[in-house]
């Protein structure tokens, strides 16, 4: 069974008109004070500064990101390239088993009746060289 934890209502402050008066008051001389410091000219290359960091490090998250692409899309090409290998090499042992000589030999016998020509069958013919046909 799970614990069930009773908490205490919690209280609103009253807001005091003069609290509130006494907030915006300060917000409003902070923004002065900020607004007026940007016409210094250190602050001026400062803000260019920290604009420059903004552009930066969203540079680095959007290269981040593409690497991370990147990445899965090479180990997805490494898999199938992996894929491809092992196919080739079934085809490799498949050809090789269908091209051997006895394979060949049976069906030539089989397809077409051929047999291998005895002793007395081959005849050779003796090569002529160019010369003396002349």
């Amino acid at each position: 069974m799970g614990a069930v934890a009773i908490e205490e209502p919690v209280k609103t402050a009253k807001l005091n008109k003069q609290k509130v008066r006494d907030g915006v008051a300060t917000a409003v001389r902070i923004s002065r004070q900020v607004f007026d410091a940007t016409r210094q000219g250190r602050v001026l290359v400062s803000l260019g500064l920290v604009a420059l960091l903004v552009a930066s490090s969203i540079g680095v998250v959007v290269s981040a990101h593409e690497n991370r692409e990147l990445f899965n899309t090479l180990s997805q090409l490494h898999a199938e390239r992996d894929r491809y290998q092992s196919e080739w090499s079934q085809l490799l042992l498949e050809q090789s088993a269908l091209s051997a000589h006895g394979r060949v030999e049976n069906l030539a016998a089989e397809r077409f009746n051929m047999v291998v020509p005895g002793r007395q069958d081959i005849v050779l013919v003796p090569l002529m060289s160019p010369i003396a046909g002349q």
